[in-house]
Formats: structure tokens, sequence, C-alpha cells
């Protein structure tokens, strides 16, 4: 029972889940799920790179639902190793077979490590018993641990346990005929860690050896009886610490004991003598110090004496203590003069060791005592948790213990690790609960849905500003495009993968994208009309069906109504009489739309830019069932992307179609092999695209991603006067605003530049109430009030020594800058 088990346990999945979720709440679903594939690629692919890092290659044509078996088949034809000598590593799980790549959460592109298992050498028959260990212990990644190891330990603890004192009965000593102080003398000894006095009691004189020898008994005969007081070695027992057993200090560190009190006119500057003091609380009683006397203070009302604290031979000590306990002061007695056990004098009193319950053994405590009752009783069956060093008796856990464990270790429930939850190298991964929940785990289709980059998940997410921002994105133009739904949410611009609204019912809507999803939407380009969600049945982790049932006011079809500059209306609905003052949605329109409106991108996705809600109101659809639609009005000051001034900013933009990381290579991957494969004359590489033969009999590549777009000249971002004033102001920041600006050039791109630079390396987001530092490093003053409340009063970019009483300026022209540049990003901060 107290061996603790291993702290691993299994991680938690960064990446969303297939989307089941989000298509039964989302009810208007912006596509089917098989739509949404990657064509001619198999969705997904990952890196495989070898535990040396010396080795990288791309695995295409995989789906969520690869099995790991079949992943190493693809890795033998990449990399040339056999099955059964690879070990794959995810997020340091060991891979295992059984298992899909959604069970351990591999995400789109993600990195899996391969360690290459040597060549099983041909050994006698009984070395195949120990085959299944190799999968643990080879290549130096093993968790198991040989017998030599453990002999080895067992050695170590030996030696230490010798060298702990026993607690059994000490043998009689005799006196040995030398030293200031004789056998069971009280004495005072020194703690030569910490510099206090504490009673203590002689067993035993040794005197050193001029040897090798530290220590040696001086009861042989041959020994001279003249030996000086400096190479006599005290071997004392601490009165009120019996647990450190026989300690051995030198005569510098024992001395007789204190017990003479001196009275306030006895005391004089310039005199040692042994004082109480508590070094961490000076106000409460603490342990006894040596200190000399730098002036007394005596009032009508309080006396006290300012000291310097002497911590021991090394000459450290700490000035200007005041003290309190002016009452107890003790002399320090010569030399030799230590008074026998039977003469034993009043124990004095120093802090107590537990200071909730001031060592009241009256008082039920659980920090010095039972964790769970409090009781201070029956101390020989209270185990101490060795993570929480908190006492439990046997008797008041669940369930409760017959006897102290044998176990040299032993944890207490709240830091014992569940070892079902501990999955161990070569194990299978334990059953995931959400999982088990999701309509993909209980449904009876064959169907591959792991091609779908809906089900991918995002790679990265937006952080510049929060979920629930309205307007624009900072650094995302009018005209961006998006080859997939899932690169849109990483953008923050429409962050659900499959939904059609992104809102909440009790604040407004903050995007919506039009897919063609319903036959009811008409799309005028600056004006279109859009219908609600809801009234499909979506159950069985479907993205689309049929209208099946009238449509209601809530959830997003609410949200998106909350938009409009009218009262909220959910009978006959409602119209702004300025719908201008309506809160902002961002429009995404989807290629798929393309079947009901001219003004659908040809292909992916395309951001449009802020539309606002002029009216909504309830009528009956084509479907023959209530539905709610809604008319917005473009209100953008950048032009549209279908207007001839769009299409020539995006040029000057550099507005190009975004893949995700290593989809083109994929792409031409397949590519390649279809050609290897000698396919016909039509080859279709992708949606849309697809290879044919000249007349000259030379295939050319119709409209194919991976061909090389001719490089177009960057409208560089433009500053406003008010920005470049502001910037050649911001002095202290001055060599980064330098090497910033030269990003000016390059567009939309000088925010990410700027994003970069003006980065807290506390928060990893852009510095929000920056305090520039004397280091000239930009933290969050947040982060940094943070790191002063943990005692640390350092920058946290260089550790330069700030100081306990360092003023926290903020740099409101940073701030008035980066406000202007990303609006509203401070929103949530």
């Amino acid at each position: 029972m107290g061996a603790r088990p291993p702290r691993t346990g299994l991680f938690r999945a960064k990446l969303q889940s297939p989307g089941s979720a989000q298509a039964a709440a989302a009810g208007r679903s912006a596509a089917p799920a098989s739509s949404t594939a990657t064509p001619g690629t198999g969705a997904m692919w990952i890196q495989v790179r070898t535990m040396d890092g010396k080795e990288t290659h791309r695995v295409d044509s995989l789906s969520k639902l690869t099995k790991v078996e079949g992943l190493r088949l693809r890795i033998h034809e990449v990399f040339g190793v056999e099955p059964q000598r690879q070990r794959l590593f995810y997020r340091g799980k060991q891979m295992e077979d059984g298992h899909s790549l959604f069970d351990y959460s591999v995400g789109l592109n993600d990195i899996v490590q391969l360690l290459v298992r040597q060549s099983p050498a041909v050994l006698p028959a009984v070395s195949k018993e120990k085959d299944s260990e190799l999968s643990d212990t080879d290549s130096g990644c093993g968790s198991g641990q040989s017998e030599s190891d453990k002999s080895s330990h067992n050695g170590e603890g030996a030696i230490e346990l010798e060298g702990q004192p026993s607690t059994a009965a000490q043998p009689d000593w005799t006196d040995p005929g030398f030293g200031l102080y004789k056998i069971n003398d009280l004495v005072d000894a020194r703690d030569t860690n910490m510099g206090a006095w504490f009673e203590a009691q002689v067993v035993n004189v040794t005197r050193k050896k001029h040897t090798n020898e530290a220590v040696d008994s001086c009861t042989d005969p041959d020994q001279p009886t003249a030996i000086p007081e400096e190479d006599v070695i005290y071997h004392v027992k601490y009165e009120d610490y019996p647990e450190n057993g026989v300690v051995q200090l030198s005569s510098s560190d024992v001395r007789a004991r204190a017990r003479t009190i001196l009275k306030w006119h006895q005391l004089e500057v310039g005199q040692v003598v042994m004082v109480n003091y508590n070094p961490d609380e000076p106000k409460e009683r603490g342990f006894w110090y040596d200190a000399e006397i730098l002036q007394k203070r005596e009032t009508k009302m309080i006396k006290e004496i300012n000291a310097k604290i002497l911590l021991g031979e090394a000459g450290d000590s700490l000035n200007d203590c005041r003290i309190t306990l002016v009452d107890e002061i003790y002399k320090i007695e010569e030399p030799g003069s230590a008074c026998p056990v039977s003469a034993c004098p009043l124990k004095r009193q120093s802090g107590p060791v537990c200071k909730a319950c001031k060592d009241n053994p009256n008082k039920t405590c659980r920090i010095c005592a039972c964790h769970i009752c409090g009781g201070k009783q029956d101390p020989d069956k209270q185990l101490m948790c060795d993570e929480c060093d908190m006492a439990f008796h046997i008797y008041c856990l669940n369930p409760p213990l017959s006897s102290i464990p044998d176990d040299e270790d032993w944890y207490c429930p709240e830091c014992r690790n569940d070892a079902s939850e501990v999955v161990l190298a070569g194990e299978k991964l334990k059953e995931s609960k959400k999982k088990q929940k999701m309509a993909s785990a209980n449904s009876s289709s064959r169907r591959d849905w792991g091609k779908g980059m809906a089900c991918v998940g995002r790679t990265k997410e937006c952080t510049i500003v929060p979920s629930n921002h309205y307007g624009p994105i900072p650094g995302i133009p009018v005209g961006t495009m998006w080859k997939f739904r899932v690169q849109v949410s990483e953008s923050g611009v429409h962050r659900p993968h499959v939904a059609g609204i992104h809102g909440r019912s009790n604040d407004g809507a903050y995007s919506l994208v039009l897919a063609g999803g319903y036959e009811d939407d008409i799309d005028h380009g600056n004006s279109f009309t859009y219908t609600g969600s809801g009234g499909r049945d979506l159950s069985g982790n479907k993205r689309t069906a049929e209208q099946s049932c009238d449509q209601k006011l809530t959830n997003m079809n609410r949200a998106l109504a909350l938009n409009c500059s009218a009262p909220i209306n959910d009978k006959n609905g409602a119209e702004a009489k300025d719908w201008r003052a309506g809160k902002p949605v961002r429009v995404v329109r989807n290629v798929k739309g393309g079947k009901h409106s001219k003004y659908a991108p040809v292909e992916g996705n395309r951001y449009d830019g802020i539309y606002k809600v002029v009216k909504y109101w309830p009528e009956t659809g084509k479907s023959g069932f209530l539905v709610w639609r809604y008319l917005l009005r473009r209100d953008d000051e950048e032009p549209a992307p279908w207007t001839k001034e769009g299409k020539d900013r995006m040029k000057k933009l550099g507005l190009t179609m975004q893949y995700p990381e290593g989809y083109l290579e994929a792409v031409a991957n397949k590519d390649k092999e279809k050609e290897n494969n000698g396919d016909d004359e039509f080859d279709t590489p992708g949606k849309g695209k697809r290879k044919r033969k000249s007349a000259g009999g030379e295939e050319k590549l119709i409209n194919s991603p991976t061909g090389t777009p001719k490089k177009t000249k960057v409208e560089p971002y433009k500053l406003t006067p008010q920005q470049k004033s502001l910037i050649k102001s911001d002095e202290a920041n001055e060599k980064l605003w330098n090497e910033v600006l030269e990003a000016l050039k390059d567009g939309p791109k000088f925010l990410n530049k700027v994003e970069e630079a003006f980065l807290c390396i506390c928060c990893q987001e852009v510095v929000f109430r920056p305090v520039t530092t004397v280091c000239q490093h930009n933290v969050c003053k947040d982060c940094l009030d943070r790191s002063f409340k943990a005692d640390v009063y350092s920058c946290p970019a260089c550790r330069y020594d700030l100081g306990k009483n360092y003023t926290m300026q903020l740099n409101e022209t940073l701030q008035t800058i980066l406000t202007q540049l990303f609006p509203g990003y401070g929103n949530g901060r």
C-alpha cells in the first residue's frame, strides 16, 4: 500500500475532438463531413523523427483512425526499419499496437519520435525468457531496475543506516580521564547549521587521531593522558530532539549548561550573553543564540536591547537585532563548569515547533498531529506522508490500517497517485470516458471519418484577441483566404470548425460562415439574407440534414438577433432604425456557396469583412417549416474582395491562398506517386484541379496549388501620423522599434513582427499594461506583480536584480501604440 507509483499519468489531449459535439450543438452546419476531407492526400500527415534528431520524414495518407500497427508499416516503407524494431513515442507516451492515432490525440503535422531497437543477437535458449524485457530496457530507455542496481541501492541504504544512531540501549561508557566535560554532564551544544544552542547531555568523549581515521575510542591505555582540548570530540544527545541521535561535536561547539539569569542592571554594552531570538519572526519566541549587546533602551513601558547575533566560529552575524525577552538573558558559564545530572537546572523555553498550536499538548492540531482528527495521542500509530509531511493515525485512514506498513515509503490518500490511471511503458491506454461518450465511439458505421479536416483539430490558437471579440481581427485584412475551415478557426476569424454561427445567446454573434447550407439564403454581395440554425436532426455525428421541424429564436439564433440595434422580439422579429449602430459580425464565404451565389470564392474560404444585422423575422421556408431570416448589410471601410478596388488591394497586400503546413508537399508527393503508378489521361490531385495531356503529349497542371505564383510587390503597411509620433517618443524601446519598422515593407506581416517583439516572457502574449524595466525588457504589470509576490525581484527576461522596492511605472506610450495596432487585445486580461 505504501508503494508509490511513478508520477506519470495520462496526458490531456491538446487537439480538438472530432467535432461531434460542435455539430450537435451548432444546428446550422457549414457542409457535410465528407466534403471536408483533404483532396488527394488522405487528409492527414505527420512528421516522424528519429530519437537522435538526424532524420525526419513526413508520412502522408493517414487518418485519425489509422492503427499504430498500420503506422509501423508506413514507417517501414519510409525508414526501412522493421515494425518489430520500432518504438514510437508521442508526447512522452509509448504508442502500442491496437490503438489508433485518435486514441493518442495525434494532430495534423505533429511529430512522432522513432527509437530503433538493436537487432537481436543469436543467444542461448535461456536468454529468450528475457526478450519481453527488451522492449522496456533497451537503448537506455528502460524503467525497470536490475538486480545489481537494487543491490547497490540497498548497499547505499545500509551505509546510511550504519551512520544513523541506533535506538537500542547505548553501551556503558567509562570516563576516559580527559576533556573539560565528563560523561553524563549537562551541556549546551551548538547546531553547526543554524548557530543556535540547544540543551544536551554528553554520552561519550573521544579524541581526534592525527591519522586518516576520523575518530577513535580513547580507552586505549597506551594513549597519553595530557590531550589538548581542541583534539577532544564530544558525543552529545539533544534533549528536545532525540530523533537526531548522537551527534559528534568539537570542543568549540560544546560548553557548560547556562543556568544563571542576568538581571537588567547586570547587562552592559559590549557584553556577550545568550538570548532568545527568532530570525524569521523577531516578535515571536525562537531559539537561543550568543549575542553582543550594542544598546540598552528603557522607557516607562518597555525594556529592550539591540544586539548583534553571533552565529558561530566562522564570524557570521545578524546585526541590529531587537531583543524583546529581556527577562530571559543567560550568562555564559565558564568552561568546565558543567553541572551533573543530579543538579539539573531549570529547563529553558524555546520557540514552539508548531506555529499553529504553539506546542500545546491539550490542543488538537491538524498540522503537527493527525491531519484528519487533529489528536496528539498514539504517536506510535501515526504515519508520516513522504510527500506532504503530514501525520495520519492508521485508524483514521479510509479504509483504516491494522498496523504500520513495512514499506519504506508511504503516501497519504491525497498525495498518492491512482495506479489504475498510470500508463506504464508497454501498457495499453486506459479507456477515456470523454471519448466513450462521443458519437463516433457508438456508431456502427464503418466509414473512415478520420480523414476530414474538421476532425484533425487546431494546431494553434488565436490569442491576440479573446474569443468573444467583436470586429476585425488585427492583422487579418479583407480578402484573406484559407484552404480549410480549421485554418479559419486558427486565425480567430471564425472559431468553430463546423458550426455556421459563432456567438453566445446572452451576448451576441461574433462571426458567421456563408456556405450555401440552406436553400433559403440569398446573397447580393454587399447584403445577404441569412437563415438561422436549428430545425435539423444532426444526431449521430451528422454535419447536415434536411429541415425536419420549426426553428426557434434560441441559442445561436438569439445571439445573431442580439446584434441588431433593436429590442429583442422572439415572436415577430425586429428591424433596426439605425442599423449601423448594431454589433459587428465577421463574415466568411465558403466555396460551397458558389451553387447559390456568384460572390463565393473559387476555392476555400475568404474573409469578406464586417456586416451588421438590419432586421430579422420568422417566415415559412421552402421546406415548409418555420425558419428565422436575417438581413445583413456590409459596413466595412475596406473594399469588398469581389470589386475591382478589392482585387487590386489583395494584389498589393500579396494575399494568396493559405494552406496548412506540409499540405503542398503532401499533394506533390501524391501526384508523384500517381505519375509513378502510370495513371491514365486524367488524374485528380484535388477538387477542381486536374492534369491533362496537351497536344504535344506533355502534362499540364491546371490550377495546382503547387504552382509557384508570380511574385508581386507588396503594399507597405502604413502608420498614421499619431502612431509615428508615439513610436518616436517611446525612447525606452527605440532599439526594438528600429528593428520592427524594417518590416513595414512586408505589409500585414508588420503586425506579426510587432507581436513577436513585444511578447511578454511570462504569459507569452502581447504585453498589456507594459512595464519597461531598466534592462530594456517589456513585461505585463500583472505578471511582474505576481513575480514580486513570489519574492522574485529580478527581471523575468534576464534576471537583472530590480530590487524589492522597484517602482513599476507603466509605459503609457507603448500601451497606446499597441492598442491602436491591436484594437481589443486587452479585453479579458
